[in-house]
């Protein structure tokens, strides 16, 4: 028996087929376009992802560094892990204007999240512990807020009693340069973190016209470095760690790169290619 047709005024019959296809086309595209909206949507952040890693690998890592007495020898170790991990950028939560929440996210690094994770695994022997260091080497005394968080590496490396030293001038003898700079005030007076204070902060750096081997040869595994950057501000434009292997003294550092965009070693000396200058923290021993 065929199926009845179905009218409506001013239109040609159409069968009931028709309709029912009719209606799968238009719930079909309302679907994918509901889709395409929501892949357009700003994505909800992340506090927490640990990638490929499992809390029993990363305090198994903590248990084998236990036995290494040095800090570089824990620092090499611990960042090697690291290598290839993604870059991701602004993974961290909270502005002036939105409430900090804390983040532990190993699923990928930006330059500065990936000394963070290194340094506080350094510092901790079990999970538990690596979130209250975290919370501490991000946090001026842990206070999870956004005026609390060291957005600027000399916050994060040279403070009263810190598990680091400065020793900028100590590996730039006295061609060291000091400088003042109202971290945070770009130089039109405008400021980079909307909400955050302008602080003065006295830096120490090695100018890039002076950085040779000599100058290298001063310079630890484990160390701590940033690139400086000249402009009002700022204290650095970049970080990484100091590895030396095979002879050679190597950055390791998250690449933001395109054909790069990971964590991975690059030789120093032509990555710093006499334009860029540089301040250097080490690990204290006894952390």
């Amino acid at each position: 028996m065929s199926q009845p047709a179905t009218t409506t005024p001013g239109s040609p019959a159409k069968t009931a087929a028709e309709y029912r296809w009719g209606l799968i086309w238009r719930m079909t595209f309302l679907l994918i376009l509901s889709l395409l909206l929501s892949s357009c949507a700003t994505p909800k952040p992340k506090p927490f992802d640990l990638g490929h890693w499992t809390r029993i690998q990363i305090e198994q890592l903590q248990s084998e560094v236990q036995d290494i007495p040095d800090p570089a020898g824990k620092i090499t170790l611990i960042s090697a892990a690291f290598l290839k991990t993604p870059y991701r950028s602004n993974t961290l939560i909270g502005s002036s204007e939105t409430d900090e929440i804390f983040v532990l996210r190993l699923d990928g690094v930006d330059c500065f999240t990936f000394l963070d994770y290194v340094e506080a695994l350094r510092r901790s022997t079990n999970f538990a512990e690596f979130e209250t260091v975290l919370r501490q080497v991000r946090y001026t005394n842990g206070e999870v807020t956004f005026l609390q968080r060291h957005h600027f590496f000399s916050a994060w490396g040279n403070v009263p009693l810190a598990p680091l030293r400065d020793v900028t001038s100590q590996v730039g003898g006295s061609k060291t340069r000091w400088v003042v700079k109202q971290l945070n005030q770009k130089g039109d007076g405008t400021l980079y973190l909307a909400g955050y204070p302008v602080k003065k902060q006295v830096i120490a750096f090695i100018p890039p016209e002076i950085i040779d081997l000599s100058i290298l040869d001063k310079l630890h595994s484990g160390d701590y470095i940033g690139i400086y950057s000249p402009l009002p501000g700022l204290d650095v434009s970049h970080t990484g760690i100091i590895i030396r292997k095979k002879g050679e003294i190597f950055l390791r550092h998250a690449s933001s790169k395109r054909w790069r965009n990971q964590v991975r070693d690059e030789k120093l000396l032509p990555y710093l290619g006499k334009k860029k200058g540089l301040i250097v923290y080490r690990p204290v021993v006894e952390h």
